[in-house]
């Protein structure tokens, strides 16, 4: 573990400011520093667990709470991205859930899909 406290763990027991969205006795949501679309949420566990491997029954319960807030938008599309791993994008090592509404040509490109329409016959 890093020498620097835990962001997320800062958060959750408020020595740290962040815009909480919502707050359960086992996890948060908050607006990231850096939203990536408007809406971008994080759900972020209160248990320091590094990642969605380390504890399957929180990475579940956070699973859980993520599906709740889409689940108030049914009629917005959406990731929900989490990572294990630096190689893997991870940068904060405290699971967290990105839910990231998307929209048609909104420019953000996964590694398996660019969002470019492919012909029949090439897929």
């Amino acid at each position: 573990m890093p020498d620097q406290p835990c962001p997320f763990c800062e958060i959750v027991s408020r020595r740290a400011p962040a815009t909480v969205l919502f707050r359960w006795p086992d996890t948060i949501a908050i607006r990231p520093l850096n939203p990536v679309v408007d809406g971008h949420v994080l759900v972020i566990p209160t248990a320091h667990v590094a990642d969605f491997s380390e504890d399957p029954v929180v990475a579940a319960t956070t699973m859980q709470r993520a599906a709740h807030l889409a689940g108030v938008y049914p009629e917005v599309p959406m990731n929900v991205i989490t990572s294990r791993g630096r190689e893997a994008t991870q940068s904060v090592f405290h699971l967290h859930l990105h839910l990231v509404p998307r929209a048609e040509n909104d420019g953000l490109a996964l590694p398996w899909y660019s969002g470019r329409s492919r012909k029949l016959e090439d897929a």
